[in-house]
């Protein structure tokens, strides 16, 4: 299969690592909880949305931000059981260089630039999955679609719209090897 995976708050966590950065910057006390949309500043009263975004262009804060717990393990699985996997990333110019030298490939080392597609369509990629925290990037794709569970999609019902939720690398790797799984060998496994 042809797996496509996103990367923030997919396979890395920048929100934990966003939300840390601006707490310590303005001394506030905001939780990943208060979060609820796609606009992390709602929650920073009296602060601007170019400040609590501006954290994310401080030099280091790549660096800072963490890889999902199993998703490294997960990726690897993939490949070793012969899937084809690609990261599909709507990263910013800005941030490609910091991003993909001080996260990715890290943490990920495995992973080479022709396995990276940078991208805000999605739904113009071709595979036979999208892993994906983002609603807007699984909506009208022709691909099977896992919803990564976030703060800003918590309430959405993903079963509905002919998604399947995760909220580990674990049950991702589950949903994919049932996927991959000849007619009549997913009771085996």
């Amino acid at each position: 299969m042809t797996i496509l995976v996103d990367m923030d708050d997919t396979i890395e966590q920048l929100l934990t690592a966003w939300v840390k950065r601006a707490n310590e910057k303005f001394s506030r006390s905001v939780t990943l909880d208060e979060i609820t949309g796609w606009n992390v500043a709602a929650p920073y009263s009296g602060l601007t949305r170019e400040e609590i975004y501006g954290v994310t262009y401080e030099p280091g804060f790549w660096e800072s931000v963490e890889p999902m717990p199993g998703a490294a393990e997960a990726l690897r699985h993939f490949m070793d059981e012969g899937h084809e996997v690609f990261i599909v990333t709507a990263t910013e110019i800005e941030h490609v260089e910091e991003k993909m030298k001080g996260l990715l490939f890290r943490y990920f080392p495995f992973l080479s630039w022709s396995q990276v597609i940078i991208t805000s369509r999605k739904q113009m990629i071709r595979g036979d999955v999208l892993i994906d925290d983002g609603i807007h990037n699984l909506e009208g794709g022709a691909y099977r679609k896992i919803l990564f569970t976030a703060p800003h999609n918590r309430s959405y019902d993903a079963e509905r719209h002919g998604m399947r939720r995760v909220d580990t690398w674990a049950e991702a790797v589950k949903i994919i090897d049932e996927m991959a799984a000849p007619a009549g060998d997913a009771d085996r496994r």
